[in-house]
């Protein structure tokens, strides 16, 4: 039986890094979470413990910082540079992988902020000899609907106990990934155009069926969003249980819920166009 070494990679994860650019008495805060990975000719180091191909992780940490005093500006141009830096100047390295998440800050002031906890922005850059490939997402968009939800018509067995409901709380925290047809486009627009999307068509979908939501959501971003190629989403469904007030000699007309934590349903999916360029590489959620 022969034994080979199978794909691999290797990299700096989680390199955290704020940068405030000062423009005279009003500042403004940048705050990601930055991982490199990198991939090549690295059989070497795996079979003889030969260093002489491999770029220390500490080197990549260097990298985020000493680009970051040159500007940050949005996660995907950040990601591009720095993807594009370790292919073009290491000759054994054919493949960099660049992947961000983006904490918002909220302005206070000129120079005070607070934390945004609304969702976290991503956004993962590959460049391999296949091509550039741009991914941008987010991740617990915390979305909820009061009504215009049912669920009903669902397979039972001898171990179903969950009643059909005509009205019920949908609630999710969206995870969304998106990738771009090209390289090259408004970032920040586009980011808050999908956004923007993903929310509109959970308002205003009529749910009967967490998945139906989805493709909704999924398609809504494609019908207005051009420089998107497609759409993957993780929806977790945030059960609410209407609380039993009986025994308290009181009524609950769809008033008063207990919010389950765990376990609950996960739904995911992938909308795409039936024209979509092909990936030049793997991406998940």
């Amino acid at each position: 039986m022969a034994i080979v070494l199978g794909p691999n990679r290797y990299g700096k994860a989680e390199t955290r890094l704020v940068r405030v650019a000062r423009d005279g008495d009003t500042h403004t805060l940048t705050d990601l979470n930055v991982s490199v990975a990198l991939a090549g000719d690295l059989t070497a180091t795996h079979l003889t413990g030969d260093n002489s191909a491999v770029l220390p992780t500490d080197t990549m940490k260097n990298t985020v910082y000493a680009f970051a005093r040159d500007g940050v500006g949005e996660p995907e141009a950040f990601g591009l540079r720095l993807a594009r830096h370790f292919v073009q100047t290491l000759g054994h390295i054919d493949t960099a992988t660049v992947t961000i998440e983006s904490y918002g800050w909220q302005r206070l002031g000129p120079h005070s902020f607070q934390r945004s906890g609304d969702l976290t922005r991503t956004a993962t850059v590959t460049v391999n000899p296949a091509g550039t490939q741009v991914v941008s997402g987010l991740s617990d968009l915390v979305l909820l609907n009061s009504t215009a939800s049912e669920f009903h018509g669902f397979v039972k067995d001898r171990y179903t106990t969950l009643s059909e409901t005509s009205d019920r709380i949908l609630a999710t925290a969206v995870n969304a990934r998106w990738r771009h047809t090209g390289a090259d486009t408004d970032w920040a627009g586009s980011f808050d155009g999908v956004r923007d999307a993903l929310v509109s068509a959970f308002v205003n979908t009529y749910s009967h069926s967490l998945q139906q939501t989805l493709l909704s959501m999924g398609s809504v971003v494609l019908h207005r969003c051009s420089e998107v190629a497609e759409v993957r989403l993780a929806l977790p469904n945030k059960h609410h249980y209407l609380v039993d007030l009986a025994p308290f000699g009181l009524d609950n007309p769809g008033e008063v819920f207990m919010a389950g934590d765990r376990p609950y349903g996960l739904i995911e999916g992938t909308v795409t166009r039936d024209d979509a360029p092909a990936a030049t590489a793997d991406w998940y959620m």
